[in-house]
């Protein structure tokens, strides 16, 4: 881990890494920076029609190239997908950039969270409580292994997530 003032957010899908990554870029007086958002912004199309023409896998290429763009700034507070730790490169630019945190809930809040949201391919299914346990089945390890430190969203408001994160970040930096 390599401290450059960029905190990196993972975790999957619907347990706050957009919310929360905007309340703590508040309470750290940085800038505030969302992955999906940023590659909607550079191809001018939203990611269900990414997925729908170049499929998942030309959605994460354009992910890995705009990670590795964003990871290079400093003072950042950066939002990413729920699939980005897909990738190697991915997990060795956020590992070597920045703090990783790894924002997890339970499959239950997940569902909660993502149930009325339509622009999340991946859960365009008839069952996304079985998706979201195979994507954690396979991604899980993965957050884990590259997190500086991990906090539980169960239940819990935004501004207490940052304000915990800060304490981490204070206490792992020191």
């Amino acid at each position: 881990m390599k401290y450059s003032g960029n905190v990196f957010l993972v975790g999957p899908m619907g347990v706050g890494k957009t919310t929360i990554g905007r309340v703590l870029a508040d309470q750290l007086n940085q800038e505030f920076v969302d992955l999906d958002r940023e590659i909607e912004a550079s191809t001018g199309a939203d990611i269900p029609w990414i997925f729908d023409v170049e499929g998942e896998s030309g959605f994460r290429l354009r992910e890995q190239r705009m990670l590795n763009q964003l990871t290079l700034k400093s003072g950042i507070i950066l939002a990413t997908g729920g699939g980005a730790v897909l990738a190697e490169e991915n997990c060795r630019n956020l590992q070597e950039r920045g703090v990783v945190v790894y924002l997890r809930a339970s499959i239950k809040q997940q569902v909660e969270r993502t149930s009325r949201d339509k622009n999340r391919p991946l859960l365009q299914t008839p069952n996304p409580e079985l998706k979201i346990r195979e994507l954690m089945k396979i991604r899980d390890p993965l957050y884990n292994e590259i997190a500086d430190i991990v906090i539980d969203t169960n239940r819990r408001n935004p501004r207490s997530v940052g304000l915990e994160i800060i304490r981490q970040l204070k206490r792992l930096l020191n």
